[in-house]
């Protein structure tokens, strides 16, 4: 099948060997992406240190992410990963007792809950907005979310079952009752446009490894810049520093905007590949991009329905990813043997979760879902 995507599709080498429908957890790897990687490795076999120009493509990484979800800049920080991301946001904040609400919703990545209950020695009073039948209705977040909460932290895209969000409806209440909003959109980024000045998000934390096509060691933290200038990060480092070449261990100036929450030496290798991902993403077009995932996304649920799978995504939804979910019992198993079958899926718990990119192609879908009916059966 051609599609508008189909030009891409020899950037990615792994599709000649394998249907790869696990961008949920790890992108294909573009050859820019790995030419990018090489350029890095040879620079050091070559010249032996190059930091100065490492140094420039972390600056150039950063106004690329801040091009891609509408940002300055200045309100980019970069760290080793979302878990970063929220423990730097968490250790940061000054739980006030008439101010020390954390509400979190139960369809979070583990990593979440174990970051927000750390602060329950520090202050914190962590509070869960629980889904209904796999959906969060905004109604519970107007029930739960009062003039106690400090801080809202949703996912865009549920990891387990897809269930996206509206951002800008959630934002709106949120604020209404006096919270901050912050953002995981490591599910999201890369297959959904994203525009935190029209959302109105406060914070946004994604990394490179899924659908952005890099490899980990990078992600990204996002804090708008008058509330980055109103936060002194205790996680910090000689990066979070105005100026580190100084070299001043007697004094502590942090960096202006989310800078100041970066910490240490940044891993360069992942930032090169962070670049050309972005670079590739922002050519193609994430609007783009998301347009062509509904359909697939539609094309899947339907098809594995027709066939007897079980979609764990909510059928009452009226929003949806690119990533569709089928309950299946021993998924962890089944994941391996469709890998033996050079077919790369992820799983998660109960489910095997589908998700293609904009490489992807219907008979691709299609053949991975028939393999996995046999499977199951």
């Amino acid at each position: 099948m051609n599609t508008c995507f189909s030009s891409y599709r020899s950037l990615f080498p792994v599709l000649g060997d394998y249907v790869h429908l696990a961008s949920c957890s790890q992108g294909a790897i573009a050859q820019p992406i790995s030419k990018a990687i090489e350029e890095y490795h040879a620079s050091l076999l070559s010249v032996g240190t190059n930091w100065e120009e490492s140094i420039l493509k972390v600056e150039a990484t950063r106004k690329k992410f801040a091009e891609f979800i509408n940002a300055e800049p200045d309100e980019i920080a970069i760290v080793a990963s979302a878990s970063d991301a929220i423990s730097a946001v968490a250790t940061t904040l000054s739980y006030h007792h008439t101010k020390n609400r954390i509400s979190l919703t139960d369809l979070e990545f583990p990593t979440a809950g174990h970051i927000w209950f750390a602060q329950k020695h520090h202050g914190a009073d962590v509070s869960f907005i629980r889904s209904q039948n796999g959906m969060l209705p905004l109604e519970q977040y107007e029930k739960e979310v009062t003039e106690c909460t400090l801080l809202t932290f949703i996912s865009h895209v549920s990891y387990h079952n897809g269930f996206t969000q509206n951002l800008k409806k959630i934002s709106n209440i949120v604020h209404h009752k006096g919270s901050l909003l912050f953002v995981d959109a490591y599910q999201s980024s890369g297959q959904v446009p994203i525009d935190v000045r029209e959302m109105n998000i406060d914070m946004l934390c994604t990394g490179t490894r899924k659908y952005m096509l890099g490899i980990p060691g990078v992600a990204f933290l996002y804090i708008k810049k008058e509330l980055a200038e109103q936060l002194q990060p205790r996680h910090t480092g000689w990066f979070g520093q105005e100026d580190k070449a100084k070299f001043d261990i007697y004094n502590s100036i942090y960096a202006y905007g989310a800078k100041r929450f970066e910490t240490g030496t940044p891993c360069f290798i992942s930032i090169y590949a962070a670049y050309e991902a972005l670079k590739l993403l922002l050519n193609v077009g994430v609007e783009h991009i998301h347009s062509y995932l509904q359909d697939l996304g539609k094309f899947t649920r339907e098809f594995g329905i027709a066939n007897g799978l079980k979609v764990a995504t909510p059928t009452a939804s009226s929003m949806y990813s690119g990533m569709t979910p089928f309950f299946i019992d021993e998924a962890s198993k089944v994941e391996k043997k469709l890998k033996e079958k050079r077919i790369l899926v992820s799983s998660r718990k109960d489910v095997i979760r589908i998700a293609p990119h904009f490489y992807n192609t219907k008979e691709e879908l299609e053949y991975a879902i028939n393999e996995l009916v046999q499977l199951v059966k």
